[in-house]
C-alpha cells in the first residue's frame, strides 16, 4: 500500500509516492503549471467565481488523476492522500465555500451569509470528490486546518517546518511563489500577510521561464567579463552550465548540460548580476533591449519589468510587516524563505536585489514546506490532531495587502522603480513622504545558511517525472461569432482555437496555457463580443 502527498501550489503542483512502512519516497510528479487560467491565486478565484466553482474543482481533479497515473500504481493500493495549499488552493480542490477569500469587505460576506467560514482538519473519503473521475477504493483525504480563514496550511507549513515558530528574536518568513505568503514574528505575536506577487517570481510568466526542473537556469555568476550558468540536472541538483556572453549570446565554454529554460531563482541572479555588474545601469534598460542566456533563453525589458513587479510586491508588503510590527531595520534578526525559491536562490544576490529582506542579520533558507507537512501527515495520519492543536496555538493577526495604505504607498514606490527606472534617491523621497523610513543602503552582507540542497529533497529512487501537459480544456459556444480568428491570433500563449459547428461556432482553450483575467485580450478582440468565459465547461481530457 502507498500514501501520497500533494501541494497545490499556485504555480503549479507538486506531489510524491510515498511507503508508509518505510517512510521511503518512492517518486516525484511535478506539473509545468497550475491547471487554472491565470497567472495568480487571484486569477484563479476569479475564475471560479466568473465561470464557476464545479469547472475549477473538475480542472483540478483531472490534473491530479494524471498525476496518479503517473505514479502507475493501482490507484486503490493508495490509502492517504494529504494535501496542503493556500485556502483558496484547497477549497477549490475540496469544492467548499470561496466567496469570503474573494470579498474582505465584512459587509459584503454578511450580505452574502459567508462568514466565519471555518476550514478546520478533516479526513474524508475520495469518494465525496473523485467519484466519475477515478475509482481510489477506500483511499482518504487529509486536509490540513488553516489558522484563520486567510491562512492556510501553506502558511502553517512555512511557520512549523522552520525554526520560526520556535524563535525567540524577532523574525521573518517567506514562502516564495506565484503568491508569496509571509509572516513576521515579535515575541509571542505574529502577523501574517501574502502579496501576490505574479507568475515572474517562479519563472513563469516570460517567454524563456519555468519551474524549478531539469535543465532550468537557476542562477548566474560573473567570471572576468563572462557570465557562468548554473543549470539544474536530471535529479534537480545544480551543475555547470555555459560560459556566456550575456550581450550577444556567444558560448565561450560549453558546460555540461544544455539549458531549456531559466526558473525564477535564475531571474532574481540575472537581475542582480545584471545590476551589481553595472549591465543595467537604468531599469529596465539592457543592451539591446535584452539578456542573452542561450538558445532561445532571454531576459527583454518588458521580463523586467514584470521582474520587478513581482519583487516590488513582496517588499512592499514584508516593510509593511515590519511597520506592522513595530520594527526598525536593525532589529530584525532572521528572515526564512522557503519553497522553490527558498531552495535554490543565492541568499546574497536575493538580499542585494531587495526580493528578501536585506536588512536581516540572517538568512536562512528551506526547501517546500508545503510538501513537507503533506509528507508528514500522509506518513502519519494520527499527528493532524498534533497539527490542529499547534494551529490553534498559533495566535495570529492577518494584515490585507488590499487594504493596507503602507502597502499601497509602497508599491507605488516600487512600480515607478522598476517600471520608470526611477532613481534611488527619489525613491527614498518618495517613501519619506509617505512617512515611511528608507530602505537602507550598503549594508553587509548577511550570513546565509542553506538547509536543504533541493526544493524537494528527495524525489525518490524512481526521480522526478514532469507533466508538461495536463491536458484538460474549456470549451464555450461562440455566439456571433464570424470566424475571423482575431481571438486566436491576439492570444500571447496560443490557448484558444475556434471551431466552426452548425449552429454555432465554439471556443477550445487550453486550461494550463490560458492567463486567465490577468490577460483577457481574446474577450477585448473579438469584435462581435463572442467570446464568453462565463459559460466554459471541461469537455475533453487527454
Amino acid at each position: 500500500m502507498y500514501v501520497i502527498a500533494l501541494d497545490l501550489g499556485t504555480s503549479g503542483f507538486r506531489a510524491q509516492l510515498l511507503d508508509p512502512k518505510t517512510n521511503e519516497t518512492i517518486k516525484t510528479v511535478i506539473t509545468m503549471g497550475h491547471p487554472l487560467p491565470g497567472g495568480n491565486v487571484i486569477d484563479h478565484l476569479e475564475f471560479a467565481i466568473v465561470t464557476g466553482e464545479d469547472v475549477a474543482n473538475e480542472v483540478m481533479l483531472q490534473t491530479v488523476k494524471k498525476m496518479l497515473n503517473a505514479f502507475g500504481v493501482d490507484p486503490k493500493e493508495i490509502d492517504y492522500i494529504s494535501i496542503c495549499g493556500n485556502p483558496i488552493q484547497l477549497s477549490l480542490f475540496q469544492n467548499i465555500e470561496i466567496r469570503d477569500l474573494a470579498y474582505a469587505g465584512k459587509t459584503k460576506q454578511k450580505a452574502l451569509g459567508i462568514e466565519n467560514v471555518m476550514r478546520d482538519a478533516r479526513i474524508f473519503p475520495t469518494k465525496e470528490l473523485f467519484d466519475g473521475i477515478c475509482d481510489l477504493g477506500d483511499c482518504q483525504i487529509i486536509v490540513p486546518p488553516a489558522i484563520q480563514h486567510e491562512i492556510g496550511a501553506d502558511a502553517l507549513a512555512m511557520m512549523t517546518e522552520t525554526d520560526f515558530n520556535v524563535q525567540t528574536k524577532p523574525c521573518m518568513v517567506t514562502d516564495y511563489g506565484t503568491n508569496a505568503e509571509m509572516a513576521i514574528k515579535v515575541g509571542d505575536k505574529i502577523i501574517t500577510a501574502s502579496a501576490a506577487a505574479g507568475p515572474a517570481i517562479e519563472g513563469q510568466g516570460i517567454p524563456c521561464g519555468m519551474l524549478a526542473s531539469p535543465g532550468a537556469i537557476s542562477d548566474v555568476n560573473l567570471e572576468g567579463n563572462y557570465w557562468r550558468l548554473t543549470v539544474l540536472d536530471e535529479k534537480m541538483q545544480s551543475s555547470i552550465g555555459d560560459l556566456i556572453n550575456p550581450v550577444t549570446g556567444e558560448i565561450i565554454e560549453k558546460g555540461a548540460i544544455r539549458p531549456i529554460g531559466i526558473t525564477g531563482t535564475g531571474v532574481i541572479s540575472c537581475m542582480s548580476v545584471a545590476l551589481k555588474s553595472k549591465l543595467m545601469t537604468k531599469i529596465p534598460k539592457l543592451p539591446n533591449g535584452k539578456i542573452i542566456l542561450g538558445k532561445d533563453i532571454e531576459i527583454t525589458e518588458k521580463d523586467v519589468v514584470e521582474i520587478g513587479k513581482a519583487i516590488g510586491a513582496i517588499r512592499a508588503a514584508q516593510l509593511t510587516l515590519m511597520k506592522a510590527a513595530g520594527l526598525g531595520y536593525d532589529q530584525l534578526e532572521y528572515a526564512y524563505i522557503s519553497g522553490a525559491t527558498g531552495t535554490y536562490v543565492d541568499g546574497k544576490k536575493a538580499a542585494y536585489l531587495g526580493s528578501v529582506p536585506n536588512y536581516a542579520k540572517n538568512i536562512i533558507q528551506f526547501g517546500n514546506t508545503s510538501i513537507g507537512l503533506a509528507r508528514k501527515l500522509a506518513i502519519h495520519p494520527e499527528r493532524l490532531d498534533e497539527v490542529s492543536k499547534m494551529a490553534k496555538k498559533i495566535t495570529a493577526d492577518h494584515l490585507m495587502m488590499a487594504t493596507s495604505q503602507t502597502f499601497k504607498d509602497i508599491y507605488i514606490c516600487e512600480l515607478s522603480y522598476w517600471e520608470q527606472g526611477m532613481p534611488m534617491e527619489m525613491f527614498d523621497e518618495m517613501l519619506k513622504a509617505f512617512k515611511i523610513e528608507p530602505f537602507p543602503h550598503n549594508l553587509p552582507d548577511p550570513n546565509v545558511e542553506r538547509r536543504v540542497v533541493r526544493d524537494i529533497d528527495n524525489v525518490g529512487k524512481e526521480g522526478i517525472q514532469m507533466v508538461e501537459h495536463i491536458g484538460v480544456y474549456l470549451t464555450a459556444p461562440a455566439y456571433g461569432c464570424i470566424f475571423c480568428h482575431k481571438c486566436e491570433k491576439i492570444c500571447p500563449e496560443n490557448a484558444i482555437v475556434v471551431e466552426k459547428r452548425d449552429p454555432d461556432n465554439y471556443i477550445i482553450i487550453d486550461s494550463q496555457k490560458c492567463l486567465g483575467s490577468s490577460c483577457k485580450r481574446c474577450i477585448a478582440g473579438c469584435p462581435k463580443n463572442a467570446v464568453n468565459h462565463s459559460i466554459l465547461k471541461v469537455v475533453r481530457k487527454e
